[in-house]
């Protein structure tokens, strides 16, 4: 009998454990910036956790955070900056962590042409992609180096930034993003020249972060999702090398030179306390939003953000 017993004791499935399903849609097709995401995924940091993660790219890149808000996914990848305006427009968004802290958003122009400064704008040409708040902040560098908006010209040039400034189209472009598209310039044989908007008036922001549907998700789900991408962020930036070829195996399309150098260039920018939350870094976005009138009033740091870690 005991022989029987421990027989049919080989022959029983070995428990697995349940795992939960998290669906994360990104800002963009996947590249450097979702790095933490990507190399999660990869090594398992993910399922250890618990979780099982899909990760979708948008096929509209305004779409992901109102998904989430729809209740259609978990979390999106999305800007401090729209953030802000999402949630002023009553939509039931909380950002619940941080990838990328610090801005990646740039002026533009050729470092060998003739905009040596700001002000060397007056008359010319600008281009843009996302009308609203790039438009916005090109008033408030504008304005601080002695230039109105009624002085340049303003051409939307679509996503096509760096090669607008290259060819000749407009002397700068708003939005081009300095991991990229100065990457992207240098290897077609031209340099380009960053503005920084931080350096420029604008307060420093967080450019892109994690945000829930404050009504209906899983703190619990979210912070196993952050704790994973934490670990992925210290094996990233203790060895950038074998993390660059963790991260470019995601994809066929991802092993390419572009890749190879921002990759190197977004490392030191993404953030390495994934859920931490600076409150005045909010409350500061959010009076300068105000300010230059793309929102009406302010909103609490408790409506726009959430430091799980804390709860």
């Amino acid at each position: 009998m005991k022989h029987l017993i421990m027989c049919a004791a080989l022959v029983l499935p070995t428990p697995v454990w349940a795992t939960d399903k998290m669906t994360i849609l990104l800002d963009w097709f996947v590249n450097p910036d979702h790095g933490p995401i990507i190399v999660a995924q990869e090594l398992g940091y993910f399922p250890n956790a618990g979780l099982d993660i899909e990760i979708i790219p948008p096929a509209d890149p305004s779409a992901p955070a109102k998904l989430v808000a729809a209740g259609k996914a978990d979390l999106a990848v999305s800007y401090q900056p729209n953030h802000h305006l999402q949630v002023a427009e009553g939509l039931p968004l909380v950002r619940v962590g941080t990838l990328i802290a610090t801005p990646l958003n740039c002026l533009l122009v050729l470092k060998d042409g003739p905009v040596k400064q700001v002000s060397d704008l007056k008359g010319g040409k600008i281009g843009f992609s996302v009308s609203g708040f790039e438009e916005a902040l090109l008033t408030t560098i504008l304005k601080r180096n002695g230039v109105s908006l009624d002085e340049i010209e303003l051409v939307n040039v679509n996503f096509s930034l760096g090669s607008s400034v290259m060819s000749g189209q407009v002397d700068a472009v708003i939005g081009a993003y300095r991991n990229f598209e100065l990457n992207q310039m240098k290897i077609e044989g031209v340099e380009g020249r960053c503005f920084y908007v931080e350096e420029e008036g604008v307060p420093t922001y967080d450019e892109l972060i994690y945000v829930a549907n404050a009504d209906r998700m899983d703190s619990d789900l979210v912070r196993r999702f952050l704790g994973a991408t934490q670990l992925a962020t210290q094996f990233i930036v203790n060895d950038p090398i074998e993390s660059w070829s963790v991260f470019k195996n995601y994809a066929a399309e991802l092993n390419d030179d572009l890749n190879a150098k921002a990759w190197i260039d977004t490392l030191p920018r993404f953030a390495l306390r994934p859920e931490a939350l600076d409150e005045g870094r909010y409350e500061r976005f959010e009076a300068f939003l105000s300010d230059i009138g793309l929102v009406e009033g302010t909103r609490p740091v408790s409506k726009l953000a959430v430091d799980l870690g804390e709860q």
